[in-house]
């Protein structure tokens, strides 16, 4: 069939699997023309590895380091004259280049937050390849339901304790307006950090702990954004980032837990970048164009595979002492923070309109991001010609 983008505000309802497989191929390529990385993990589990960071990491793990993956997400199988979802399709362009050069790569597709498929990743685990020695904690869910309690939880986008007022933009249409937000409610905001929060990465790492799955001197490191002044109200200090509060917390709970296995838990502090979850958060679309014109015009841009690659090679797997702030978090979003950058971001904020836009932004560049998420607008891609939509995913453990 074939398959056109159907956008429905920040989401797209399809997805194209020759764009997604040559999106992760191109991603693969970059790796491959970075040196290996000495030192770098052997087996690894990523949580939340269709995507984004999550699927940046795997790639970065095999192809950087040869190591053994398991990848565990929740993604639409296609079917026939339904297309499945873009994580889907990433997964199995992954997985088969992976089987090709001749790395064991298995995945597991259900809801990471049940203890389900916490029991199934880890007897998978267990019986093929003993023990993993970096854990990758990559979620991002907008739903999640407390296996202990069975209580569903919904997250929520809003700031904290007053009206939230500022510039947005429409990323499909170029235009500029003003957005204002009501303040969550102790329970929008409760209900956001139980969605968001650290409690389901502990519960990852306790269950493997317990069932001996976790080498000596494993490292696990979950993704986390701070942003700048200009974003703080909606997301840092909003109930995103009470919820980030309550990830970064968890890592030194996890750290205790680890020490009589000499293990380590590790926040990375990431640049802004385009994903599924970051076009959901009103400002952050007009912040990331504004950013984007500034750092490519810097020369020090990065997506989600440079970013990974800088962080396994100058940070995880250095040789030396991992490098973290004051609050024990790695800063990979450090050149996003350079003070000369947000300078500049600042500057263009103040004057960023729908007609300004146009040349002190990057917004091409942002919506070809949000397109390439989907496989849409890949280099290379014929999107003319028919496509089989039904894809398997070699390593799909059933």
């Amino acid at each position: 069939m074939v398959i056109e983008p159907k956008i429905r505000g920040f989401i797209c309802l399809t997805a194209h699997p020759a764009g997604c497989e040559q999106n992760v191929i191109n991603q693969i390529n970059y790796i491959k023309s970075k040196k290996a990385i000495d030192g770098g993990p052997a087996k690894v589990l990523v949580i939340g590895a269709s995507t984004g960071f999550g699927l940046a990491s795997r790639i970065t793990s095999a192809f950087g380091s040869d190591a053994a993956t398991v990848g565990v997400y929740f993604e639409k199988p296609p079917a026939p004259g339904k297309p499945g979802s873009a994580g889907w399709y990433n997964t199995a362009a992954f997985e088969k280049q992976a089987h090709d050069a001749g790395l064991y790569a298995k995945s597991i597709n259900g809801d990471a937050f049940s203890d389900e498929i916490k029991e199934k990743t880890i007897a998978l685990i267990k019986k093929e390849l003993g023990q993993v020695d970096l854990v990758i904690y990559s979620l991002a869910s907008p739903r999640r339901t407390n296996p202990k309690t069975g209580v569903a939880h919904n997250s929520v986008i809003k700031p904290i304790g007053e009206v939230f007022t500022n510039k947005t933009v429409d990323f499909h249409t170029g235009v500029v307006s003003e957005i204002s937000i009501n303040p969550a409610t102790e329970e929008e905001i409760a209900n956001t950090v139980e969605v968001m929060g650290g409690e389901d990465w502990a519960m990852w790492i306790d269950a493997m702990k317990e069932a001996n799955v976790l080498a000596n001197g494993v490292v696990t490191v979950a993704y986390s954004y701070i942003g700048p002044a200009l974003t703080e109200k909606v997301y840092r200090k909003g109930t995103i980032g009470r919820a980030k509060d309550h990830l970064e917390a968890t890592a030194f709970e996890i750290n205790d837990s680890l020490k009589a296995i000499d293990g380590k838990a590790l926040i990375s502090v990431n640049k802004a970048l385009v994903t599924q979850a970051s076009s959901a958060i009103p400002v952050i679309p007009l912040y990331i164009s504004l950013l984007y014109k500034t750092m490519k015009a810097e020369g020090i841009h990065e997506g989600c595979i440079e970013q990974i690659q800088r962080l396994f090679e100058q940070r995880l797997y250095n040789g030396s002492t991992i490098p973290t702030d004051d609050k024990g978090r790695i800063r990979i979003d450090d050149w996003e923070m350079r003070p000369d950058v947000q300078a500049k971001v600042d500057e263009l904020w103040k004057i960023a309109d729908t007609e300004s836009l146009k040349s002190i932004g990057d917004l091409a560049g942002y919506h070809g991001d949000f397109m390439n998420l989907f496989g849409f607008e890949v280099p290379g891609v014929d999107y003319t010609a028919d496509v089989n939509e039904v894809v398997e995913v070699s390593g799909l453990v059933s």
